[in-house]
Order: C-alpha cells, then structure tokens, then sequence
C-alpha cells in the first residue's frame, strides 16, 4: 500500500512539472493583419514575411522569457470592413496580447476605435499619420506605428529642395486616404520652407492615365513637382511625365522606394526622387551610422537565411514590420504580456535602433522618429543612389 501511495505522489510531482512547463513554454499570441490580396498585395505579403522572420528570430533564442510568440494572421484585401472584422476576432476570439499591422491607411483608420476601446496595443505599418493623431475619436493612447509619418517624408523633401534653391512646386496627389494626408501636410509645411504651390491636381489611385493633370501642372512652369501616392499609380505618374517632355524634377512619396517602381516605370523612373528609409542604399551609408550594421543583419537573414528575396525583393517597407516585432518583443520582456503594461512599455521605447531608424516613442509621439531617419534617393542607371545635399 505504501508503495503504491509512492508511486501516486510521484505522478502528482512529475504532473505538476509538467503542467508548470507546458504554462511556461504558453505562446504569447499576437495578431498580425496585412493586405495580402488586393492592389496593395506586393506590400502586404512580404511583410508578412518578415513579421513571421522576426518572430522566427526572437523564438530561435528562447522568445519571451521562455515563452514563444505566436503571429496569427489575417488578410484584409485591403478592405476596411474585413480589417474590422479581423481585429474584431484578434481581440475576443484570439485573445491577442497586442497587434501588427495593417498595411493602409484606410484599414488602419478603420481599426483605430476598435482597438484603443478594447485597449490593445496596436503597432501599425501603414504611412499616414492620422492613425496615431487625435481626431474624432479623442486622444489615442493604445496605437503606434513604425514607417516615419507623412509629415516626415513632407520635411524630407522641402528641406532638399530649400538647399537645391527650388521655390515653386506642384502637387499631385491621390485621392484615397494616404494621399489626402500627403496632401495636407505638403501644403501645410510649405511656408515654413519658403516655398510657393503654383499648382494643385489630383487623381483616383487605381487611375491609369494622368497626363490631363500634369499638362495644367506644367503650364504654370513650376521648378518641381511632388506626387504622393503608393503603388501602381507612381510609375504610371512617372511614364506620363516623360512623355509630355516635363524636364523638372519628379518627387515622389516615401512609399514608392521599391523595385516594382522601377520595373513598372522603366527608363521613366530614370532621375526620380524620393524620401526614402535607409534600407534602399544601405551599403552607401558611412561605417559610423548606427543603423548600418543592424540594416547588415537584416538584409542577411532576408536574403541568405529565409531567400524572400528571390519571391520580394527589398523595398523600403520591407523594415517596418521587423521594427513594430522587435519594439513590441522590448516591451514585453520588460514587462510581460499585460496589456495595460505593455503600452505603457511600448511607449517609452528608448533608443531601439532599427531598420527604419532610431526610435525614441513618447506619450506625444507614437512614431517616434524624425528626418534623420530618412535618406533622399535617386534613381541613377536603374539603382537607388543616395542622393547628396
């Protein structure tokens, strides 16, 4: 009888280990919403890809405190209605400690309620700036966002062309949600650099002809010319500039530095600029940026280790989604997967040097980074060439 009691007391202790272990080695969920179909697919998907190659990173050397993240996915076509359906699940179905992601402004826009109700810390990828500003929903608190505001890529440009000598500019710019905040900012910004719209036009995004814009753009002969859009829509505004034989400089957004401009707007993207992170001319940096041997690393892992290159070559969004992982992994070592905690953690993020650039989050800024992330590219012989100024 004794021996039997033994026997059962030690299957209590070995149970009770391995309960303890299988709590210890519980994933930490986090969600993680892209558009991987629809027109913005070619961003979406690959960072996707490196959401889930940054989680594979972090796992690989133990995840959190011994407990693995684990990404669970949704696609939003790019739909604001399917973005609020997946934060929706996320938040009550999922139980996610925090998110990532989407991919536009639109969907962001469409989930920023959402998520600061439910008091999830969300990290979003997406390039405009009214997710993380106050609006009619009051203050924001639970949502940030790792691409540089539009505001930045706005003083990026001005500053150039401040230091090139070029006053009157035009601007072209689409109507959806981005661009409209492109807009803003553009116009906003521009007394403050001395410089002068002489022109003003705009277009649908899923547009495939703008000459009828740029012809009235060209007649009041301005010294350069500002495009804010994303995707397809770029390369088509660059051929369209060729071929009315508009000699001034063509700027285009933050969001367009990526191989598919190029393809898509061949011998017209020749001459080209924009603001753009880092990433697209890392190898041109000085050994003293702080930012080159991490971007090193990067770029390694994404080319060598997990070959997304092969299927999406490197774009400048292609850090985003690493940089929103690698924040939200900071703050949950420090203090756990409590939500309230968690925020507060993500917003005192301090120093993290990134692939987008170095972060340094307040309670007034959910960005936290300025125009010293950022870089002026030129499209010079079919290759992003840092541009000197």
């Amino acid at each position: 009888m004794k021996r039997l009691v033994k026997i059962f007391c030690l299957w209590v202790v070995l149970l009770g280990w391995g309960i303890q272990g299988w709590a210890a080695k519980d994933s930490i969920k986090i969600g993680a919403f892209f558009a991987l179909s629809g027109p913005a697919a070619f961003i979406g998907t690959p960072t996707k890809l490196v959401a889930e190659m940054a989680v594979a990173e972090i796992n690989k050397k133990g995840g959190i405190h011994g407990r693995p993240l684990e990404l669970v996915i949704g696609d939003t076509e790019g739909d604001p209605s399917k973005a609020v359906a997946i934060v929706k699940r996320f938040i009550y179905k999922d139980k996610v400690v925090a998110i990532i992601g989407p991919t536009r402004t639109g969907t962001g826009m469409a989930v920023k309620p959402i998520v600061e109700a439910a008091r999830v810390p969300t990290i979003m990828t997406v390039g405009g700036d009214p997710v993380i500003m106050d609006g009619k929903f009051g203050s924001y608190r639970y949502v940030f966002k790792t691409p540089q505001r539009s505001s930045t890529a706005v003083r990026k440009i001005y500053q150039y062309l401040q230091k090139k000598g070029l006053t009157r500019i035009a601007l072209l710019t689409a109507t959806d949600g981005f661009g409209k905040d492109g807009r803003k900012w553009l116009k906003k910004l521009a007394p403050e650099y001395g410089l002068t719209i002489v022109a003003e036009e705009s277009f649908n995004p899923r547009d495939t002809d703008m000459t009828a814009q740029l012809a009235k753009i060209w007649r009041k002969r301005p010294q350069a010319i500002v495009c804010w859009t994303i995707g397809p829509a770029g390369a088509i505004v660059a051929k369209n500039v060729k071929q009315l034989g508009i000699t001034v400089p063509l700027f285009q957004c933050h969001g367009l530095p990526d191989p598919k401009y190029i393809e898509l707007a061949g011998p017209a993207a020749e001459g080209n600029l924009m603001p753009s992170t880092k990433l697209m001319a890392w190898e041109q940096l000085p050994d003293s940026d702080p930012q080159k041997p991490v971007i090193a690393h990067f770029v390694r892992l994404y080319k060598e280790i997990y070959h997304y290159d092969r299927r999406f070559p490197i774009n400048t969004h292609s850090g985003y989604a690493w940089d929103a992982i690698m924040i939200l992994a900071r703050a949950l070592e420090k203090v756990g997967p409590d939500r309230e905690k968690l925020r507060e953690a993500i917003e005192n993020t301090k120093g993290y040097v990134g692939i987008s650039g170095i972060y340094n989050i307040t309670p007034e800024d959910h960005n936290g980074l300025d125009e010293s992330s950022m870089i002026i590219v030129k499209i010079r012989n079919g290759r992003w060439m840092l541009e000197d100024y």
